[in-house]
This record gives C-alpha cells, structure tokens and sequence, in this order.
C-alpha cells in the first residue's frame, strides 16, 4: 500500500481482493470480517458503505416507527400478516372479476 498524492493506493489480487486501509475501516465503522456494498453516486463516483449485520438491526422497525412504542418486529409483520390474509378473504368487488 502507498499513500498517493490524491489518496492510497492498494493492490488488487488475482481474485479481486482488495483491503480497505484500517483507517478507512475505522472511519466507516466497518468491522472484519464484515460486509461492504459498492456504490455508484451521480458522478460516477464508487463510494464503499458498511452493510450493518442483522444483530445490530434487530427491533429497528419496532423503534422507528412513530407511536408504535414497544412492539417488536416480530409483532409487527404478524399483524401484517394478518391484514393481508384478511384482505384476500374478503368479498371481491364484482367490477374486478367481470373483466
């Protein structure tokens, strides 16, 4: 590896293996092993972005969405769940299967 004028430089394997510097692993929170995504912004740039694991991500939706307090994921896709098979249980509208 060697730090060019622009920014470091590293080798390519045979395989397509590249490492990513520990400074940058550190700046992005990239754990090892970890996962990375590669990424084309609107410039044509390649941007490398962290891929969280599951264990981190666990209860996000239960958090994030606002005034549902303490249900869980899990909870939710249930009643998700539900709703959809309620949905294909009910009556259908006659104009739809007249077509």
């Amino acid at each position: 590896m060697s730090d060019a004028e622009d920014g470091t430089t590293v080798t390519v394997t045979k395989k397509g293996q590249a490492t990513i510097p520990k400074e940058f692993r550190d700046q992005l929170h990239i754990d090892t092993p970890g996962r990375v995504r590669f990424v084309e912004n609107e410039w044509g740039d390649v941007v490398i972005r962290p891929v969280k694991r599951p264990s981190e991500i666990r209860g996000a939706l239960a958090t994030s969405e606002a005034g549902h307090g303490e249900r869980t994921a899990t909870e939710m896709l249930r009643e998700e769940r539900q709703r959809d098979s309620e949905k294909l249980d009910a009556p259908r509208d006659r104009s739809e299967t007249d077509e």
